[in-house]
Parts: structure tokens; sequence; C-alpha cells
């Protein structure tokens, strides 16, 4: 992913298109956002409400990692917790103003690569996370094409298979904890052989299974679509595992609207995202799907 970053966020750009509210008494749960501070890039509570803007019937949102506000000193296993830490806080104040819910669930950060030696870190944030803390994200994103990788989540192909990733994955099953599954979409039929493993663990999978469509797999929207296709309808037979519907506008997905002099219309993206969210909700159903 080195070489397909997101993009620097253009305030003008975005608002070269203003539309309406479609319905605005809809009640929502965003499920999935991120709040961090890193040098020169920094996107709080602050921010986020004001992109919610008016005229949304927002309910509350879940909090997932985002490699920021870790502790600076202690064991470096721990650090992670400092998230979990923030998150909460954030959590308490909106329930103390009685607006949105912001941060009402936590999915934080925990190496499970660990092995069984990542029980403490889990019930520390559990701790850190004063009841709003509800599972992990260890990032799984792997591709032989290396344009395509984060150097901040150094990953392997087998990882999913490696015995001691098991153990620490047994350690959410051990304390009710979910999984968020953040992988490419050729990655999806490893997800459905760890879901069938743990089918007492929650599992849900991010950005509608990873969509990719830049660096080896330009000009490649068929063949994606159709190996995607038969992954998601056999993951959907895991009774233990959700789908977020979202994320098909970063780059890697190979949409392009970026590119575009005026921000995109919502009847532009619906037409190019419908195959892939209408195939979701037909393969999982609209009871085991979300937005994102």
């Amino acid at each position: 992913m080195a070489a397909f970053l997101h993009h620097p966020i253009r305030e003008e750009w975005l608002a070269s298109r203003q539309e309406p509210v479609i319905d605005p008494t809809q009640p929502i749960i965003d499920a999935h956002h991120h709040l961090f501070d890193r040098p020169g890039q920094s996107y709080l509570a602050k921010d986020f409400e004001a992109d919610i803007g008016a005229g949304l019937n927002l309910r509350a949102t879940v909090f997932l990692q985002a490699r920021s506000f870790y502790r600076t000193d202690g064991p470096e296993r721990f650090r992670s917790v400092g998230e979990t830490d923030f998150a909460a806080g954030v959590a308490e104040n909106a329930v103390a103003s009685n607006g949105p819910k912001l941060c009402a669930a936590i999915v934080g950060y925990a190496d499970l690569m660990q092995g069984n030696a990542v029980r403490p870190v889990l019930e520390a944030h559990l701790a850190a996370g004063k009841g709003f803390f509800r599972g992990v994200r260890h990032i799984l994103t792997w591709d032989a094409d290396e344009c395509l990788l984060n150097p901040a989540y150094p990953t392997t192909e087998d990882l999913m298979e490696s015995a001691v990733f098991h153990a620490g994955f047994a350690q959410l099953a051990d304390l009710n904890l979910s999984f968020d599954a953040w992988l490419f979409f050729h990655q999806i039929p490893k997800l459905t052989a760890l879901a069938q493993r743990f089918p007492n663990v929650q599992i849900i999978l991010n950005h509608c299974g990873g969509i990719l469509g830049v660096g080896a797999y330009e000009g490649q929207r068929k063949n994606v679509f159709k190996r995607w296709c038969a992954s998601m309808t056999e993951l959907a037979t895991c009774p233990n595992v959700t789908v977020k519907i979202g994320g098909l506008g970063m780059a890697i997905s190979g949409f392009g609207f970026e590119q575009l002099e005026q921000a995109p219309s919502s009847e532009a993206l619906a037409s190019a995202w419908r195959p892939w969210v209408e195939s979701c909700i037909e393969s999982f159903g609209a009871n085991r799907c979300m937005f994102e």
C-alpha cells in the first residue's frame, strides 16, 4: 500500500458537490471510524462531529484502531492500550454531553502473534476500555505485489494459518471479544478456515472484503469480482461472520473517483459500487451486513 496510501483531504474538492440528506430521520450507527493524532495528520472528535454536520440522525459510533495515542513508556506490547484509554475518554465525554454516543464500542489493537501471552494485553484493554472495549483488529493485508503493503502493519502470507496466531486468537473466545478482519479479497478463503476453526469468535469482515483494482489488479475488475463473489459466498456459510459494507472509496479499490475534477454524485457512487454492495447483502443477508 506504500504506493497507494490515502490521499490528503481536499476540502474544496469535497465541497464541490453538495446534496441534501435523503432521509434525515433514519437512525444511524457508524460501524467503523478512526480518530488519530500523528505528526502532520490529525483527526479528532471535533473533526468527526464537524463532518457529521446537521441533518443526520447519528445515534452512536464504533471506533477502530488507527495506530495512535499509544503509550510512550512501559512494555512495548502494552503500548496500544493507550489508544483504548483515549477512545474510552471520548466515549465518556459523549455520554455526558447527551449527544451522539461516539466510540460507544471500541475495537483496539493487540498483537495476536504473541500467542497465549496476549492474554494480559487483552485484559489491559478491557480495563482501559471502561466497558466500551469490544474486540481486536490485527491487520492481515498481504499481497505478492509489494506496492499494496502497508509497512506500518507487517504481515505474512501464512499468518492466519500459524499455530501461534491461533493461540492468540483463542484468547478472544475466552474473553468474549470479537475480531475485525481487514484483508484482501484473495485472502478470504483463509478467513473462512479461521472462522470455521473458531466458531465462538464473532468475526467482522472490514471494507467489503478488500477489493483491489490497482497494481497487479488494475484492469482485472471482472476476474476480481468473480473470485471475490465465490469467496464471499463460501464465507457467508459461517454464521459467526458479518460484513461491513464500505471502504470502496479507498485508492486501492481502483474506482478512481479521487481523480475527477469534481466530487462524484451519490448516483455515480451507487452505480459503481452496486454490484459489490448487492452481492454482500445477497450472500450474508441484511441482518449480517452493516454500513461503515
